[in-house]
């Protein structure tokens, strides 16, 4: 990509969704295509990929995303992905169960990211918080709260 492009670029992300056998079946990523289409994210690089029940990881194209009503994203690829990328979500992903790697960047951010780097800004740390984290830390904190409550002396003494 040209330098001035990647000035204008905003925060880049990816995200490995694993699916258990049987559940990539294409009826979430239309929603995908939608963020697309509305100017939120573009799609950078996408790599399917599957892992047999003997531990084999290897890529899944063509045809095979046309059998999962996936064929929109065939030919997507952009080379971002690689080897190296397939076999660290082969490490992660459960025998039998199949992935999606997506190397996207967040367009929504791009003004914001631009203007933090004229600036002279710069990222210096990022992170994902998984829903399942923050539900678990809220419970926690209504329990925390719970109990405190039911210790508290009536009448704040």
């Amino acid at each position: 990509m040209p330098e001035e492009l990647l000035e204008e670029m905003g925060p880049i992300d990816y995200l490995c969704i694993e699916f258990p056998d049987g559940s990539l079946n294409g009826k979430a990523f239309p929603l995908l295509v939608d963020l697309v289409d509305r100017g939120i994210v573009r799609i950078l690089d996408i790599l399917f990929v599957k892992k047999s029940l003997d531990g084999r990881v290897f890529a899944v194209e063509g045809r095979d995303l046309e059998l999962a009503d996936l064929g929109v994203f065939h030919g997507a690829a952009s080379g971002i992905l690689g080897g190296d990328d397939l076999r660290e979500a082969g490490s992660v992903l459960t025998a039998g169960s199949a992935a999606v790697v997506i190397v996207y960047e967040n367009t929504w951010a791009a003004p914001l990211a631009v203007q933090l780097r004229r600036n002279g800004a710069q990222l210096v740390a990022g992170g994902r918080i998984p829903v399942q984290a923050l539900l678990a830390a809220l419970d926690e904190t209504d329990a925390e709260i719970a109990a405190a409550a039911s210790t508290s002396v009536p009448g704040g003494r």
